[in-house]
């Protein structure tokens, strides 16, 4: 704990300001490259996310051992909350690969990140208040930038149908994580509180890909590792660091970055060429977070408090 005084000493304030967002932005990077790996895994897209839980789960716990000597000790008061995230995450993740599957990535990538609307208009509604002029311009040219990133290629059809919902439900569910987790960040700090919840979702996760009668052991363990450090331990720590410091609605529009990282992999892995609607989508959205973060934004619930007690 007095290293990471000192530390905090040692870095200016700008630089202590910005590491959330930089975090935020890079959990979100490494989250994009998700989809890519669950269409390459040899098991069932559900048995996909229970490994990408099972394999990261002891990385995560041993991280949180590293930082602290007691990373856990506030797990008793927060069972039900860290119970609930995980149960949410684990539905969330089932439903979204299960449309992977069904839809374009386009389609799976807008649906599934409907969260960044749905988490800012939480925010709004704990703060009772609407948004101000900039956020609601941010708002607005985040929107506008989503739907030139994925306007040439989004399409709803019959075919598509099944997949559409499967990943707007596994929007709405990323959405209740956010929720819990923001809750439980007052108390724990960011590895041990995605730790409990990430083992909270094993269990669930697996016993759905059995009754879908999904293949459950691979054998190519390389790429289920590497959705693991990926996705997990890499975005989702990140994510979970970011959302103790950062406002519903930052975090929410810098999840329109991972669209954006989705259109490269898909440029260089499928040849999914990009236009200049998508350069210009791309565009909008850095404007939207620069004008999210000049004004004085407020911090989720919670952040004061983790700072004040220095569980970050």
């Amino acid at each position: 704990m007095h290293g990471n005084g000192s530390q905090r000493k040692t870095l200016s304030p700008q630089i202590q300001a910005a590491l959330p967002l930089l975090a935020c932005l890079a959990g979100n990077m490494a989250l994009a490259f998700g989809p890519w790996f669950v269409r390459l895994a040899d098991v069932g897209p559900v048995a996909s996310g229970f490994w990408r839980i099972a394999l990261a789960v002891p990385f995560l716990i041993a991280l949180s051992y590293a930082g602290n000597r007691k990373p856990f000790a506030a797990v008793p008061a927060l069972w039900l909350t860290l119970a609930v995230s995980g149960v949410a995450f684990a539905a969330d993740l089932a439903s979204w690969h299960l449309g992977i599957l069904r839809t374009t990535l386009a389609n799976a990538t807008l649906f599934g990140n409907s969260a960044t609307l749905m988490f800012p208009i939480y925010g709004f509604l704990i703060a009772r208040a609407w948004p101000t002029r900039s956020q609601g311009t941010a708002l607005a040219l985040a929107a506008l930038g989503a739907a030139l990133l994925l306007g040439r290629s989004y399409s709803l059809s019959p075919k598509h149908l099944a997949g559409d919902l499967l990943c707007l439900l596994a929007g709405t569910l990323y959405t209740v994580y956010f929720i819990m987790m923001a809750r439980a960040r007052e108390a724990m700090a960011p590895l041990p509180a995605l730790a409990m919840s990430s083992a909270g979702s094993m269990i669930p996760l697996l016993l759905f890909a059995l009754a879908l009668g999904e293949t459950i052991w691979p054998t190519n363990w390389g790429i289920l590792l590497g959705l693991a450090l990926a996705s997990q331990v890499l975005g989702q720590g990140l994510m979970i660091y970011a959302i103790g410091h950062l406002s519903p609605l930052v975090v929410g529009i810098a999840l329109l970055s991972q669209p954006i990282v989705a259109g490269i992999v898909g440029w260089f892995v499928y040849h999914e060429r990009l236009g200049w609607p998508d350069f210009l989508g791309a565009i909008l959205v850095a404007i939207a977070l620069v004008l999210v973060r000049r004004g004085p934004v407020a911090s989720s619930a919670g952040a004061t408090k983790s700072e004040a007690e220095g569980t970050v």
